[in-house]
């Protein structure tokens, strides 16, 4: 019985990660942070593909107990083949201006929750002996800085190198290790919560619009799948264009 876990399953990219997997065969962990609700939506989603669905509070701000949770789905679901790390979060601010708490915040949630939840899921894989899968949900900022969003693009940074560190350190196990770098999104963290992104109109976009959370976990599935098996320490842009074009909402005064 394949199982997959997936932080950050409450809503957007992260519900729509966890729906494909439960349609690919996979049981499902899902974990969420506030919203409880979303995540007992994701899980009823689960369960009408005829998976098992295991729902976990996890709040990666409050480290290195929190990646316990990792272990308690492993645990529940009696084992594990793929990890998702979705779980994000961002302070604004600029580098002069930044306080040291919301840079911290902003780490611990991206970067250490990432690498701690993947910690735990590649012992559990090697234990098992049989492989596995761990999936970086970075962004297009893994790429380029965005506006006053400094802890947010060195956290997403930081994430693409641990994505590369853990497919050379991992290969071996026959763990596959890459990362998928959402552009924007019709998500909740964008604002544009239960949006149909091809009503939004994104001019300086190649594409023309966002993208669905469903497009980003097509991706994720695929890198999940027998087809990916030697596809390791690759990140892939999944943007609509954006970073052909690279358009810019930089003010004048940045």
């Amino acid at each position: 019985m394949a199982v997959a876990i997936v932080t950050g399953s409450d809503s957007g990219i992260g519900k729509a990660t966890a729906v494909q997997l439960a349609r690919d065969g996979f049981d499902i962990g899902i974990t969420w942070h506030r919203d409880e609700d979303g995540a007992m939506a994701t899980a009823e989603e689960v369960r009408g593909h005829g998976r098992r669905a295991e729902v976990k509070q996890l709040d990666l701000g409050k480290l290195p107990q929190a990646a316990d949770v990792i272990d308690e789905l492993i645990e529940a679901l009696g084992g594990i083949d793929v990890l998702v790390n979705n779980s994000g979060t961002s302070r604004k601010g600029k580098a002069v201006e930044l306080d040291f708490d919301d840079w911290r915040h902003t780490l611990s949630v991206d970067l250490d929750g990432a690498f701690l939840a993947a910690q735990r899921a590649a012992r559990k894989m090697i234990e098992q002996g049989r492989g596995g899968r761990i999936v970086n949900v970075t962004s297009v900022h893994e790429y380029k800085p965005i506006v006053e969003g400094v802890a947010y693009t060195v956290a997403k940074h930081g994430l693409g190198g641990l994505t590369k560190q853990l497919a050379f350190e991992l290969g071996r196990h026959d763990i596959t290790v890459n990362s998928v770098a959402p552009g924007m999104v019709a998500t909740p963290m964008t604002g544009m919560e239960d949006a149909n992104p091809r009503t939004k109109d994104k001019p300086e976009f190649p594409l023309g619009r966002p993208g669905d959370a469903r497009e980003i976990a097509s991706c994720i599935g695929w890198l999940c799948s027998e087809g990916a098996a030697w596809t390791t320490g690759a990140s892939f842009v999944v943007d609509g264009g954006y970073m052909l074009v690279s358009p810019s909402s930089m003010p004048q005064d940045l």
